[in-house]
């Protein structure tokens, strides 16, 4: 444990902190006390809030934190999240004046807003205040809401930049409970609830692939203990029991690759106040019946994932990507709630960043980006901007992943002028696809206690997961599930289970393999088994 800590950059026990205790500070953050005031002020008053929520996990997860949190802290509140085909992503002009029928005086948003610069405008001319909580990077020019609180923000001084949307109106929420004591104003039993939102917060910032540092690694812990522990609310329970997950043995990547993606499926295919609700009721049967719609939601999600998946790779046939630095597609038949994850799976495929195109309304196309390092996503389309000021109509995001707008007759200038844009920001070395590993294991720590120890403990992006790397006699292959390879692998000394996903063509008698452990529960039974990430033909027979 020691070596794998070392090599993701710890170098004092205390990097290892997980109790709350260890949390930053929030006085630290830019805004987050004056916000407080005007949420104390407005709960005094019983102004009517709305929280204007996004899409997606994040999204859903902050929203539920806020609605949540303010109404524990006495506050009339509601909220409104954007259907993504109708109105977008953000504070937009449009979504103000929907929001301005149910007359509240108030607009907060989450995972949104620093960039809804004509939103905040709307807002204030009919005379709604707007307090926006958001992380993502800001543009040249900060809306003018009367707050707003962003790590990200230029002057915020708080250390941890990577916090999530759903962080960070968690963070907004302590800073509005300290405001609250010191005004007197706050029974102490509510003053202690705030623990009980942990959940959601670990399931946002897990489902949102921010860095885990430090803080991000404290909130995730804290909150799956309390999933473990069985004091989860009714929405993530009924979600993992969808998901055939047992609570008591929840992960990070259960939250990020089975109660994420089904919480995504609303705001991908329908609309997110499906997904909202389910984490907003405290009706265990009413949160199992939405979350089986959220199921199926998800296999539909994946069904239309894996046509357009063939879809693009058929529309590839005859080109190499590896000839250019980017991959930039656009199909009329696309469904725009999901290029976002075409755009991944084609970015791991080919290792170049990749952007995804659907038709909108109005003669536009929405894309949707996925990057590799090296290149800033977010970045990169800004350099596009400046250098075609005409070109892009909308963008925004992050390294990683961004989004955009364009009309669908500029399609091909927009590919042309990323391509060289890329092609700028990259070289060859940085299209070199590299697997980072652990190096090899001892047979004597290829065991299920070496395997539970790792699944505790908290994983996620800039935190990776282990995964060891040695070579293998395969002594026994079978495919199962018609595309799965169930092995025995042996090592001196071991023989081993393995599996290896998405691949059903005879392996040779020796491999070197990239793999991780993994708790393997059958019938009640657990037992190690390899899980194969990469392999190849092992150079030494």
């Amino acid at each position: 444990m020691a070596r794998i800590f070392a090599a993701r950059g710890i170098t004092d026990s205390t990097q290892l902190e997980t109790s709350l205790s260890g949390l930053l500070p929030f006085d630290s953050m830019k805004n987050v006390t004056a916000m407080a005031r005007l949420l104390a002020d407005a709960i005094a008053a019983q102004k009517k809030l709305m929280v204007i929520a996004d899409y997606d996990a994040d999204g859903a997860t902050a929203c539920a934190v806020a609605v949540r949190g303010l109404r524990g802290f006495g506050a009339q509140i509601d909220f409104i999240v954007p259907n993504r085909f109708e109105y977008g992503y953000g504070l937009t002009p449009e979504i103000v004046l929907l929001a301005a029928q149910s007359g509240p005086d108030i607009l907060i948003t989450v995972d949104n807003g620093i960039a809804s610069v004509d939103g905040v405008a709307e807002a204030n001319r009919l005379g709604m205040q707007v307090l926006v909580t958001d992380h993502h990077l800001p543009g040249d020019t900060l809306p003018d809401a009367a707050c707003i609180v962003n790590p990200n923000q230029p002057g915020c001084k708080f250390p941890s930049k990577s916090l999530a949307g759903v962080g960070v109106m968690f963070y907004v929420l302590l800073a509005l409970r300290a405001e609250l004591r010191a005004r007197e104003q706050l029974p102490e039993e509510r003053g202690r609830k705030l623990v009980e939102l942990l959940d959601l917060v670990a399931l946002g910032t897990v489902a949102d692939v921010v860095r885990l540092d430090q803080n991000n690694r404290i909130l995730v812990q804290q909150g799956l203990q309390r999933i473990r522990a069985g004091r989860t609310c009714a929405g993530i329970s009924a979600l993992l029991q969808a998901a055939k997950k047992d609570p008591a043995r929840a992960s990070s990547q259960d939250l990020g690759f089975t109660v994420g993606p089904r919480l995504n499926a609303a705001g991908r295919l329908d609309d997110m106040s499906l997904g909202i609700n389910c984490l907003l009721t405290d009706d265990a049967t009413t949160a199992m019946e939405i979350s089986t719609k959220l199921d199926a939601l998800n296999r539909e999600r994946r069904s239309i994932e894996t046509d357009m998946q063939d879809h693009a790779l058929a529309s590839l046939e005859g080109i190499d990507p590896s000839d250019n630095f980017s991959l930039v597609l656009f199909d009329q038949s696309w469904h725009q709630g999901v290029i976002g994850i075409l755009a991944s799976r084609l970015k791991d495929r080919f290792h170049r960043p990749t952007f995804a195109f659907a038709k909108s309304v109005n003669g536009e196309i929405k894309g949707s980006g996925r990057s590799i390092a090296g290149l800033h996503l977010r970045d990169a389309l800004d350099l596009v901007s400046k250098r075609h000021p005409a070109l892009i109509r909308k963008f925004g995001g992050h390294a990683a992943a961004a989004g955009l707008s364009l009309a669908e007759s500029d399609f091909g200038e927009f590919a042309v002028a990323f391509e060289k844009v890329a092609g700028s920001l990259l070289d060859l070395n940085d299209l070199a696809r590299r697997i980072e590993t652990d190096g090899a294991l001892e047979p004597a720590e290829m065991n299920l206690e070496v395997a539970r120890m790792l699944e505790g403990q908290v994983w996620g992006q800039g935190f990776p997961a282990p995964q060891f790397s040695d070579d293998f006699i395969v002594r026994n292959q079978r495919v199962v599930g018609e595309k799965h390879l169930k092995l025995k692998l042996s090592t001196p000394g071991l023989l081993i289970d393995a599996i290896l996903f998405g691949h059903n063509e005879p392996l040779p008698d020796r491999i070197h393999a990239v793999y991780s452990l993994n708790v393997n529960e059958y019938n009640g039974t657990q037992s190690l088994q390899l899980i194969v990430r990469h392999w190849q033909k092992a150079e030494r027979q």
